[in-house]
C-alpha cells in the first residue's frame, strides 16, 4: 500500500473543497484524479503532499498516519515527489545539478542514479546546460527526473504536460509512463483531460463539485459510465429523449434496455459522436434508420464531424446531432441520409439526473 485516503473532508473558509474522499494508491500505480475546474482535484494532491490539513478523516502511508484534523507529517518527511505545472526549476543551476538537488548526501550511487536517470529521459548531453536553455519538453522531463532521483514511494503529478502542445505532450506523457513502470514509483495525477487520464492510469477517480462520481479502470468507466456527467467527460455526446416503458426506454430510434427507469418515467440517451452510424441509399442494403440530412461536414484529420438535423415529426422536436465519422467523409451539406445507434455507445439515464 502506497497511500489511502480515508473520509478526507477540506474547507476554505465556509466553502467545502471536498467532501468524504476514500480512495487509495497501490504500489506501482498509476492513478488520475480527473474532473472540470474546481472539483477538488488540486486540493487532493496539496492534502496528499502535506500542504493542506484535512478537516476530517486522515490520509495514511501504511500503518503511518501522514495527515489528520489533529496531525500532519512536514512535506519533507513524507518520501514524495512533487512534479508541477511549472517545473520549478532552480535556473542558476546545471541540469544535473537541478536533478541531484534532493540527493542529500550525493555518494557515487546516488550521481549514477542522476545520471541513469537524465539518459533514460534521453537529456544526457543537456546535464551541463541550464533551465533556459532548454524546451518546455525537456524542462518538464529534467522535473521528473530530479522528483525520481531520491527513489520516492509516491510522485505527485499537477497537470504536468498543461504548458506542452498537443504533440509534444504526447511524446513527453510516453516518455514519462515509461519511466514511472521502470522505476515502480506509483503516481497520483491531477489531470482536465480524459484522454490523458485514460493512457497514463492504472485507475481514474471523477470528481464533481469536491465528491466523487465514480472511480475505475479507464475501461470501465469509458464503457460503463454510471452518470451522465461521466460519460460526457470520456468525449464528446449527443443527447437523444426517450421515455421508460416496461424495462426499457423508447425513442426514435428504437427502444434500448433500461432497469433504472420507470414506465412513462423521462430519460435521456447519452450516446458518443463515433456511436452514431451514417449511412445512405445504396451505401447499405435498404439504408435503414432514422432520417436525417447533413448541415455541415468538417474533416479533422483521421476523422470527420457531420452535424446532421433530424426533423420535427407528430412525435419529436427536430434534433441536431453530430456524428464522427473514420477518415475523408462523402457527405454533402445537404445530403439526406440514415442514422442508427451503436447500442455499446449509448447510455441511458434518468432525465435530469447528473445530465
Amino acid at each position: 500500500m502506497t497511500i489511502r485516503f480515508e473520509h478526507i473532508s477540506h474547507r476554505y473558509g465556509s466553502i467545502a473543497s471536498v467532501t468524504d474522499i476514500s480512495f487509495e494508491v497501490g504500489e506501482g500505480e498509476v492513478v488520475s484524479l480527473l474532473g472540470p475546474s474546481g472539483c477538488g482535484k488540486t486540493t487532493l494532491l496539496r492534502l496528499a503532499a502535506g500542504f493542506e490539513t484535512p478537516d476530517t478523516g486522515q490520509i495514511i502511508h501504511g500503518s503511518d498516519i501522514l495527515s489528520s484534523a489533529t496531525k500532519i507529517v512536514p512535506p519533507e518527511q513524507r518520501q514524495m515527489g512533487l512534479v508541477f505545472q511549472t517545473y520549478a526549476l532552480f535556473p542558476h543551476m546545471t541540469i544535473i545539478k537541478n536533478v541531484m538537488f534532493g540527493l542529500h548526501q550525493q555518494t557515487k550511487a546516488d550521481i549514477d542514479r542522476a545520471h541513469a536517470l537524465l539518459a533514460e529521459m534521453d537529456l544526457s548531453d543537456c546535464r551541463d546546460k541550464y533551465p533556459h536553455e532548454l524546451s518546455g519538453g525537456q524542462q518538464q522531463r529534467v522535473a521528473l527526473a530530479r522528483a525520481l532521483a531520491p527513489a520516492p514511494k509516491l510522485i505527485l503529478l499537477d497537470e504536468p504536460y498543461s504548458g506542452l502542445d498537443s504533440r509534444l505532450r504526447e511524446r513527453v506523457r510516453d516518455q514519462m509512463l515509461h519511466a514511472l513502470r521502470l522505476s515502480g514509483t506509483a503516481a497520483l495525477m491531477v489531470t482536465h483531460d480524459a484522454e490523458e487520464a485514460m493512457f497514463m492510469s492504472d485507475r481514474i477517480i471523477v470528481l464533481k463539485e469536491g465528491e466523487i462520481e465514480q472511480q475505475g479502470r479507464p475501461i470501465d468507466l469509458y464503457c460503463r459510465p454510471k452518470t451522465a456527467f461521466v460519460a460526457e467527460f470520456f468525449g464528446e455526446v449527443n443527447r437523444i429523449p426517450a421515455i421508460g416503458h416496461k424495462g426499457q426506454v423508447k425513442s426514435l430510434f428504437g427502444t434500448l434496455e433500461s432497469g433504472l427507469i420507470g414506465d412513462g418515467e423521462p430519460a435521456v440517451i447519452v450516446i458518443r459522436h463515433e456511436g452514431l452510424h451514417v449511412s445512405i441509399d445504396g451505401q447499405e442494403s435498404k439504408a435503414e434508420g432514422v432520417e436525417a440530412f447533413v448541415q455541415e461536414a468538417h474533416l479533422l484529420g483521421r476523422s470527420s464531424l457531420l452535424h446532421l438535423s433530424v426533423p420535427a415529426t407528430d412525435q419529436h422536436e427536430e434534433l441536431h446531432l453530430h456524428a464522427r465519422i473514420p477518415g475523408l467523409n462523402s457527405f454533402a451539406e445537404g445530403a439526406r441520409v440514415h442514422l442508427s445507434i451503436d447500442p455499446a455507445q449509448a447510455f441511458v439515464f434518468p432525465n435530469g439526473k447528473n445530465t
